[in-house]
């Protein structure tokens, strides 16, 4: 273990052989940091912290405080972070509330850039990447393989789902289905498919072909969201691709993004 001598860590924090602390870190009593995990310098880990195996946390990157809700009162709500993640310069992770279950959650594989912020009881998967300064509200569960970019609000409760983009500078108010990309101002519109990000996971052309023709038929059609799906079901019931966007549409709380016309989405 390499602990450097500016470094503050609590005797009962609970860290791996192999764990690396730099210059002016902060490390709390009801952490633990798993195997090969770097902290690099002026990082701060507090409050009831798990941090996995091979994550690397850059200069002034705080994980664990509390979270920005005013009925905390000081509950052990906690932050998981799983293995492989690297977390640039100022991001901020806080820990859940009682009221939202209690744990923020971060899986595995993921790179989120300078100044991201992960509010209280968010739930993010794995192979995700988090542009700089993208900012997520409570609550919040994105999918593996989304990709925020960079300067985007999203709303409390909202969920993103898997393989989905959302572009930069936009605010996200309601819940984007897997495979689909949202763009725009001050409320993301969706823009149809993420077909470039479906190719570069290995989406065959038959795959991507379906699901375009379902998008057309679930937010294009004109029908009412519940009216789309059983029509969606009925032509694609035997596509699985399918089946997990309407498993999705299902969930919604917050209602779907609003899809643009045919003559507005950009091509990819």
């Amino acid at each position: 273990m390499q602990i450097h001598p500016t470094a503050i860590v609590h005797p009962k924090a609970n860290l791996a052989d192999d764990v690396e602390i730099g210059p002016f870190c902060l490390i709390g009593e009801h952490v633990t940091i798993g195997p090969g995990t770097r902290l690099v310098s002026h990082v701060t880990v507090d409050g009831w912290t798990e941090i996995g195996a091979r994550c690397v946390l850059h200069p002034f990157a705080s994980i664990g405080a509390p979270p920005q809700h005013l009925n905390y009162r000081g509950e052990p709500t906690k932050v998981v972070i799983g293995d492989d993640n690297i977390l640039r310069e100022y991001v901020t992770v806080n820990r859940g509330t009682a009221q939202g279950g209690g744990t923020t959650t971060i899986g595995s594989k993921n790179f989120l850039m300078a100044y991201v912020h992960v509010a209280h009881d968010c739930h993010l998967s794995s192979h995700l990447i988090l542009a700089n300064a993208a900012s997520l509200a409570g609550h919040i569960t994105i999918g593996d393989h989304a990709i925020i970019g960079g300067l985007t609000g999203i709303h409390q409760y909202v969920r993103i789902g898997s393989y989905s983009m959302v572009g930069g500078c936009c605010a996200l108010g309601q819940d984007l289905p897997p495979y689909m990309r949202a763009a725009g101002g001050y409320r993301a519109r969706m823009y149809g498919l993420n077909s470039v990000g479906l190719r570069r996971q290995g989406f065959s052309t038959d795959r991507i072909s379906v699901l375009k023709r379902a998008y057309d038929i679930l937010f294009r059609s004109g029908h009412r969201t519940a009216e789309a799906a059983k029509l969606a079901k009925v032509e694609f019931g035997d596509q699985p691709d399918v089946m997990t966007v309407l498993a999705f549409l299902e969930g919604t709380k917050r209602g779907i993004c609003r899809s643009v016309s045919k003559d507005q989405e950009d091509e990819e």
